[in-house]
């Protein structure tokens, strides 16, 4: 049973809180067999982990199983990612439309009656890119490796676009990625203008301090606070009707990317990319180029958590 179906039981808010922290807890339960555990090696020894290359490697994570519809931009950025692997020799990209290897558990599939190991759990990446949405039905044992994985482990954790809005019922993923989303108040196409906050980070520093960008803007809530993220890029609010019913901030705080620790791990969240054609942007290239070096620890970057900016410019 998954998260979001266990909470799902009448009267059970006692146990979704005692679910959730558990979740955020370092070392969480393994539910019984049969109740949402992660799959099982087979019988005998565990399999044991390929030898790794000498390139980094990135899981790129796009479940929508969760609902919502399937955005066209997830193909997009599958094949450019793993393009963008290929041609830089930097990394290989191992693309995934499903949650199997969210798990650092052993893996076995069955195939003609064998149990044929597929080794590729976490443990094997350095990074995940997520760019999955909505309830995707992961258990309390992949939740939990999850967590790990960029908390204790010091590995990356990249979301886009649709991600802003996964696991929306689960706090540890929000505490993990530094905000929650409220929407979009301006609909899924508008022209906006952007203001680059830190062009010393090397994902934003080939970006003018404003530029202008058609895509659909998100809106944060709790828990995002400027003191627990880095702002890297926001949203002019005087370039969108800030009259609307679902405009929620009256601060004018509304960044569109950001970069944080999040234990010994690194975490950059951009909620660019509801359209196919923003991957064919080369300055959105250049920036998640840049953010993947930086989750993977090639690069290096101060992300101290700063107050809103002052009227009159980024700085």
């Amino acid at each position: 049973m998954s998260i979001i179906q266990r909470c799902g039981i009448p009267g059970s808010i006692t146990s979704c809180a005692l679910i959730f922290s558990v979740l955020a807890s370092a070392q969480p339960p393994v539910p019984p067999a049969g109740r949402g555990a992660t799959p099982q090696a087979g019988q005998g020894a565990p399999a044991r982990q390929p030898q790794r290359p000498t390139r980094k490697q990135l899981l790129v994570w796009c479940d929508n199983s969760g609902g919502g519809g399937v955005h066209e931009s997830m193909n997009r950025a599958m094949a450019v990612l793993q393009q963008m692997g290929h041609d830089t020799g930097l990394f290989d990209a191992t693309l995934r439309t499903d949650s199997r290897m969210i798990t650092k558990l052993p893996i076995v599939v069955h195939a003609d009656g064998r149990d044929w190991p597929n080794t590729r759990n976490l443990d094997y990446f350095d990074a995940i890119f997520f760019c999955g949405m909505r309830e995707i039905p992961i258990t309390l044992q992949q939740g939990a490796d999850l967590l790990s994985f960029v908390k204790d482990d010091g590995k990356g954790f990249l979301a886009e676009h649709g991600a802003n809005n996964a696991f929306m019922s689960w706090p540890a993923y929000a505490d993990m990625i530094g905000a929650g989303a409220d929407n979009y108040p301006w609909g899924t196409q508008t022209d906006v203008t952007i203001v680059n906050e830190d062009p010393n980070f090397p994902a934003t520093k080939h970006f003018p301090a404003t530029f202008r960008i058609k895509d659909e803007m998100y809106q944060l809530t709790t828990p995002y606070s400027r003191d627990k993220v880095h702002v890297l890029l926001r949203l002019d609010p005087t370039s969108v009707d800030m009259t609307g019913p679902n405009v929620h901030r009256k601060d004018g705080d509304f960044p569109q990317a950001w970069a944080k620790t999040y234990g010994k791990g690194r975490v950059f969240v951009c909620a660019f990319g509801q359209a196919s054609e923003y991957w064919d942007d080369p300055d959105q290239k250049t920036m998640w180029l840049e953010a993947i070096k930086w989750a993977m620890g090639m690069t290096n970057a101060d992300v101290t958590p700063r107050p809103f900016p002052a009227p009159g410019g980024a700085k």
